[in-house]
């Protein structure tokens, strides 16, 4: 009886421990698993980032080509031509005198002409009709500051007065000249009844 009672414990014992028997997973720590797995996705390695691409600059057009500076004797052509006009200015108003070469004694027409070219190294004839044979004729269109306007009486008289320009413009030529009655004036002989139809010839010396 007791050895029965014996076995019969012993079965119970062994079934017992059976049942209680789980396999072991294959995979010890799923939390571990998850971590193994991201760590090995970032230890893949990235593709390296693209380079910008950088349009291509346009070049930049040639700059233009500076006008070339005018002649130097153009330059001082200009420049005496200035003188001229701001040297006779300082005499207006100055007394009218027969003969006259400077501005203490007064001037006449010619002596006046003969003073302002003189001062720039332009060498001219001391009286109007000996002038009126130098210099180079040119359309009174073409006028510039500086030349000289010839005046005669009629067709077949003489050049009796001379003046300089100082502006010309359309239907416009100033000038300064001395006249008897008024001294050293500037007009625009254009406008003038008395000088318009005694003009002979537009002159230059400076061409």
């Amino acid at each position: 009886m007791k050895s029965s009672t014996l076995i019969i414990l012993l079965l119970s014992l062994v079934f017992t421990s059976c049942n209680s028997f789980r396999p072991v997973s294959s995979v010890r720590n799923p939390s571990r698993a998850g971590k193994t797995t991201a760590t090995a996705e970032r230890s893949r390695p990235r593709p390296a980032p693209r380079e910008a691409t950088v349009p291509p600059r346009r070049s930049k057009p040639a700059p233009a080509r500076k006008p070339a500076a005018p002649a130097a004797e153009e330059g001082t052509t200009g420049l005496i031509r200035n003188s001229l006009v701001s040297h006779a200015e300082q005499y207006l108003g100055l007394r009218y005198k027969y003969g006259g070469n400077t501005p203490g004694e007064g001037f006449d027409c010619s002596g006046f002409v003969k003073y302002l070219y003189n001062d720039e190294g332009i060498s001219i004839h001391r009286v109007s009709r000996d002038q009126a044979r130098q210099g180079k004729e040119i359309d009174p269109e073409e006028a510039q500051p500086g030349d000289l306007v010839f005046f005669r009486r009629g067709p077949n008289q003489p050049v009796f007065h001379v003046s300089m320009i100082v502006e010309a413009g359309p239907e416009e030529l100033w000038v300064i000249h001395p006249t008897t009655s008024r001294g050293v004036i500037r007009e625009n002989i254009l406008a003038s009844s008395y000088w318009r139809p005694k003009i002979s010839a537009v002159k230059t010396f400076m061409r």
